[in-house]
């Protein structure tokens, strides 16, 4: 804490801040519209040059719309709470998108400014529209606490010294944009899990029941999908989703902690 304090005094001007979602103060060096932008051009040369599932027919067209329409329905709930808490604001530059990708990875991710993406692989475990539901309000609510720009953050104070925020962006692109692919953990040829914290992992499971429950999915789904996850991580090497998340016993117990308040949220669609 007293570390953390000492940056937060070190680049006041630029950079902590208090997150009104989490509750909690983070480092925050870039601008959002700067992550943004970075992710919106990353976001788009990775799907240039990877296989999007396009509607088609038959389970291809069923599970395009699925992952529509529950990115879709999570977004919308999210951005009529934002406005109902008087946040709107924090949701400016977010351009939805949703995407089906064609690969084997159990996996799905959020990019700042809402670029989704959800891998076939993942589907076989989530089993439903409930459980993706589950997973892609988990993985927005990484966008929407900022845990990404977080460890930029962090990593641009580790790596460049504490070059002041404005050189770092105009005189040293290169360093800045290769601090984002690894904070965000973006190729040009396979997306794969930011390494958030077990922090970054547990709050995004929190907000995430409650943004689905939001949206009219029951999160009560969450404890029989990560009990499914966590039989598929019992090989040699754990789907990709979970390589950095924390111990499965430990997840389920937090979800069944978190599930009284989540309720709270859950209004079922007719």
């Amino acid at each position: 804490m007293k570390k953390f304090l000492i940056v937060c005094s070190f680049f006041q001007s630029v950079g902590c801040a208090h997150n009104a979602i989490t509750g909690r103060n983070q480092l925050i060096l870039y601008p959002e519209s700067e992550i943004q932008s970075m992710a919106a051009g990353q976001y788009k040369e990775f799907l240039s040059l990877n296989k999007v599932v396009t509607a088609g027919s038959g389970a291809a067209k069923a599970d395009v719309e699925m992952v529509r329409r529950v990115g879709q329905r999570i977004s919308a709930a999210i951005t009529a709470y934002y406005t109902s808490q008087g946040l709107g604001k924090l949701l400016e530059g977010y351009k939805w998108e949703y995407n089906l990708v064609d690969s084997k990875e159990v996996n799905a991710w959020c990019m700042p400014g809402g670029k989704i993406v959800v891998y076939t692989g993942l589907l076989p475990i989530t089993q439903n529209e409930t459980a993706l539901a589950i997973v892609l309000g988990h993985e927005i609510t990484h966008a929407l606490a900022q845990h990404g720009n977080e460890r930029m953050s962090q990593g641009m104070i580790q790596q460049l010294g504490g070059v002041a925020l404005n050189v770092a962006l105009v005189n040293k692109p290169a360093e800045t944009q290769n601090l984002f692919m690894s904070a965000y953990g973006i190729g040009s040829n396979v997306g794969v899990l930011l390494p958030f914290s077990r922090k970054h992992e547990l709050e995004a499971d929190r907000l995430g029941l409650r943004f689905a429950a939001m949206a009219g999915y029951d999160p009560r789904e969450a404890i029989p999908f990560w009990q499914r996850m966590s039989k598929a991580s019992s090989g040699n090497k754990p789907p990709e989703i979970l390589s950095t998340h924390p111990l499965d016993e430990t997840r389920i117990a937090k979800l069944q902690e978190e599930m009284p308040d989540a309720l709270k949220y859950y209004k079922p669609t007719k």
